[in-house]
């Protein structure tokens, strides 16, 4: 394990979205470029390109939509420090990060849960609102190759999103080659894994972009 993964896993207060971010980008897991930010000031040299997202960024806060924690499509440098003076007021001490928003596109999960039975699975599904309506997913033990992963989406009932539906252009290959990059994370990470949530991953016709991630670490 290199020494750069074993460092964000083993922080005493667990991980915030840019820790995990972080760690998928040392995986080859494509996500979002994005800047940490403690104040207003932090905002002076910034470089990501609008329009961006702002979210409170703590490992304490793991349902940032909940407590009102994401401001999406923040469109120039003023409304952003706006959004951020807002912020310091409603999560005084917390850190927050700006995040490059990307196009949309198809969207599904991509998740490691410890099963009590089968240990380290890996599940995908037709993510973003439509997560929980449908409960649209398939599980493997992991480690998985490309036919386990294949078969995984071939069981999706969604699986058409993936394949150019309408004025969507997701393909699957992409898809399939996340799904391996996950498995290979978690079959390293076994040991220190409960459970990982990629939600939304945005699915291209020739890639994916982890757009949140959630990582929570065994005690």
């Amino acid at each position: 394990m290199k020494p750069a993964i074993k460092k964000i896993l083993t922080k005493k207060d667990g991980l915030a979205e840019n820790d995990v971010k972080d760690l998928l980008k040392l995986y080859q897991i494509p996500t979002t470029n994005y800047v940490i930010i403690h104040h207003v000031r932090d905002l002076t040299n910034l470089t990501l390109m609008f329009p961006v997202a702002l979210k409170v960024c703590s490992p304490k806060i793991l349902h940032k939509t909940d407590v009102g924690g994401v401001i999406l499509n923040i469109q120039n440098k003023e409304q952003l420090i706006q959004h951020v003076q807002k912020f310091q007021k409603k999560f005084p001490n917390e850190t927050f990060l700006v995040d490059e928003m990307v196009p949309t596109a198809a969207e599904i999960i991509v998740g490691l849960i410890q099963d009590p039975t089968f240990g380290l699975s890996i599940m995908c599904g037709i993510g973003g609102i439509f997560t929980e309506l449908y409960k649209d997913v398939s599980f493997r033990v992991i480690p998985i190759d490309t036919y386990d992963a294949s078969q995984m989406i071939e069981e999706l009932k969604g699986k058409k999103l993936l394949e150019g539906f309408r004025n969507f252009t997701a393909q699957k290959q992409p898809v399939i080659d996340l799904l391996l990059r996950v498995s290979s994370m978690g079959e390293e990470l076994m040991d220190y894994l409960d459970q990982m949530d990629l939600n939304p991953v945005f699915v291209y016709k020739d890639r994916c972009c982890v757009v949140d991630a959630k990582i929570v670490v065994k005690p």
